[in-house]
C-alpha cells in the first residue's frame, strides 16, 4: 500500500470484512498511528470511489472517524498474525 510505504510503515497483515478491516501494522512511533490510520482511511476512500462512481452518490462516507488500535509489546507476532488470519472464519 502506497501509504504505508510513503510514510515507512509496515503492513505485516490484513485481513478484509464486509464491515472492517483488521491491520498488523508497525509504524514509527513519532509519525503516530492515527496519522497513519487517517491517511490509509482517505487513500482508500479516494481509490474505492474513483473505481466505483456510483458510491459517492448511495453512500456519504466509506469510512467512519472512529478506529482501535492496540499494541502487541512483546506478544508473538506469528500468534498475533494468526489472530488475524482466522477472523475470516469468525
Amino acid at each position: 500500500m502506497d501509504v504505508a510505504v510513503k510514510h515507512q510503515a509496515e503492513i505485516i497483515e490484513m485481513e478484509i470484512m464486509p464491515d472492517h478491516v483488521h491491520l498488523l501494522v508497525e509504524v514509527e512511533p513519532q509519525y503516530g498511528i492515527h496519522r497513519l490510520v487517517r491517511q490509509i482511511k482517505g487513500q482508500t476512500s479516494r481509490i474505492l470511489r474513483q473505481e466505483y462512481p456510483w458510491l459517492k452518490s448511495r453512500i456519504p462516507t466509506l469510512w467512519t472517524n472512529s478506529y482501535f488500535v492496540s499494541t502487541v509489546g512483546g506478544a508473538p507476532l506469528a500468534q498475533i498474525k494468526r489472530y488475524i488470519e482466522q477472523q475470516k472464519y469468525v
